[in-house]
């Protein structure tokens, strides 16, 4: 099995188009042609998971953080430890491939696992998506229905939440008139037609409507089958950012401190606000996520966990929600296990295996002052 089999199912999960227009999604070293041996997860590439991948006979390691985010203008592996890198992975054959913010962006993503870690339930986005759906509408003969819409149905279309092979038909009548130099499926030449036909409507992600429409021509019967193509402001419920639930049971302030405490497996984190009442809704967004915080706080969350808040972030938000900042590479690293299980699940019967990064590459250390 190549690189590229498995890649395919993880953008069909988390399609690059949803990424961050400024992110570099996608393979960063190496070849998606290379049959695989065995795969590495990791947050972040360093010296030590190339290390730990090579011992594992992995010849493709998939990260979360993009191995490549600043363009690099010269390879000087004697001084630039970015260009050692890219030497040690060619000199070992060993791929890399990135899914960042595709990857926060997604369902069952890095917020949805992060939610899970909390033990939230009836997790949906926080924020949906808009402005990146079409409409697609076509109008087709009665006895070519079926062939027609399940070409689009195959090439995406039709997907609404854990939905597919959604559309909408309604009956009519189709007129044209072929001149003298058409090929019609239906009647003659030159001759006013009237037919019986099928409005066959489907959303769609943007991104996959060349893919559709070629699906919709090569099955039509028509030389020239009609179809329009209308943009939709819905948010999508495919894709979005941060995430929402709600806890089992309702907890005061120090009982959920505990619990995030407890869930995450951190000692140390840091926040702000005081809950009088009981908590119960819960906003995440794993890694990065202060510029959603006023969605959370129009959400009618009672706290907001996520990383990288500022101080006046902090003090901005503190009489609004519960604001906590568990760490950057705290709320992303439980999100690895699903990226596992769905690699899991395409390489079964395949001597492949699929490792998680046995160390930890955060940056960030706390410091305990022993006796204190």
């Amino acid at each position: 099995m190549k690189s590229k089999d498995v890649i395919e199912d993880i953008e069909e999960w988390t399609p690059k188009e949803i990424a961050w227009q400024k992110d570099n999604v996608g393979l960063q070293v190496g070849s998606l042609e290379q049959e695989i041996k065995n795969i590495m997860l990791c947050l972040d590439v360093d010296e030590n998971v190339i290390a730990e991948a090579g011992k594992k006979n992995c010849n493709l390691i998939i990260s979360h953080h993009p191995f490549l985010f600043y363009p690099i203008k010269k390879i000087n592996t004697a001084s630039d430890q970015k260009s050692k890198l890219v030497s040690t992975l060619l000199k070992k054959d060993i791929s890399v491939y990135s899914m960042h913010t595709n990857f926060d962006y997604t369902k069952d993503g890095v917020s949805f696992k992060l939610a899970e870690a909390l033990k939230l339930q009836n997790i949906r986005f926080l924020k949906n998506f808009d402005n990146n759906q079409l409409k697609l509408v076509t109008f087709v003969p009665k006895d070519s229905l079926n062939k027609v819409a399940n070409a689009m149905f195959n090439a995406g279309a039709g997907i609404i939440g854990e939905y597919s092979s959604c559309s909408f038909l309604s009956s009519g009548t189709g007129t044209f008139k072929g001149s003298i130099k058409s090929n019609p499926a239906i009647g003659k030449k030159n001759f006013l037609e009237q037919v019986d036909e099928q409005r066959l409507e489907v959303v769609l992600d943007s991104w996959k409507l060349t893919g559709v429409i070629k699906a919709l021509k090569s099955s039509h019967p028509y030389e020239e089958p009609a179809y329009d193509v209308y943009p939709i402001l819905n948010g999508n419920v495919n894709y979005g950012a941060g995430a929402v639930g709600e806890l089992s049971s309702p907890m005061n302030q120090k009982a959920f401190l505990d619990h995030v405490s407890k869930s995450l497996r951190i000692k140390n984190f840091r926040y702000s606000g005081k809950v009088t009442g009981y908590i119960n809704k819960i906003g995440v967004c794993g890694g990065s996520g202060t510029e959603y915080i006023s969605d959370a706080v129009s959400a009618g969350c009672d706290a907001f966990v996520t990383a990288d808040i500022k101080y006046h972030t902090f003090q901005e938000m503190e009489k609004k929600i519960l604001l906590i900042d568990a760490g950057h590479y705290e709320t992303e690293i439980p999100s690895l296990k699903e990226i596992e299980k769905r690699l899991n699940r395409k390489l079964t019967g395949k001597q492949i295996k699929v490792y998680k990064y046995s160390g930890s590459t955060n940056p960030v250390i706390f410091y305990n002052k022993k006796g204190a």
